[in-house]
């Protein structure tokens, strides 16, 4: 039996939530980063932006690292670039070359591979690396000791993650 037609069209209302992104205008998607952010070059933290944060976001966390240390043919480990946490939602991204006291207020410093804090740029001792720009939306901010390593970050966020994306990209040293 088919249903009876509507007296009146029903309004379809349709809702588009932005889903978490991070960008850079400095490197494409996939493509090679800049010299100039690498220790080849000034070794400053690229520019990065982001956007379609969840309104129920509380905080942030920026982890960039590279899997296929030391050599892509034969990796043997995930080498830890720069982790940030506890990012203010609405910060929108950071800009280049940011130094540890021009960050987003309340932003905390983790523990990289280079044995300290802030952005250590691509140094890949032999081939063509991939470095993630790993973004986590975070339904909580994260009490942690000082300076904690990406590992004790990660298992703080287990369970408070509303969103997350990346950004991937590749350097081989020029010189060699």
């Amino acid at each position: 039996m088919p249903l009876p037609a509507l007296a009146s069209p029903v309004p379809l209302v349709i809702f588009h939530a932005m889903s978490l992104s991070i960008t850079s205008p400095a490197f494409q998607p996939g493509g090679p980063i800049p010299t100039q952010y690498t220790c080849e070059g000034r070794d400053a933290s690229p520019p990065l932006a982001w956007n379609g944060v969840p309104a129920a976001a509380k905080s942030l966390v920026l982890i960039v690292d590279d899997p296929d240390a030391p050599d892509p043919a034969a990796p043997r480990m995930t080498w830890v670039h720069w982790v940030l946490f506890n990012i203010p939602p609405g910060s929108g991204g950071l800009p280049e070359g940011v130094a540890s006291k021009a960050l987003p207020a309340g932003t905390a410093e983790g523990m990289t591979d280079f044995k300290r804090t802030g952005w250590g740029g691509p140094c890949p001792p032999i081939g063509r690396h991939r470095y993630y720009f790993k973004l986590y939306a975070l339904d909580a901010t994260l009490t942690l000791k000082r300076h904690p390593t990406k590992k004790q970050v990660e298992q703080a966020m287990a369970g408070h993650v509303l969103a997350e994306t990346q950004l991937m990209g590749t350097y081989q040293k020029q010189k060699g």
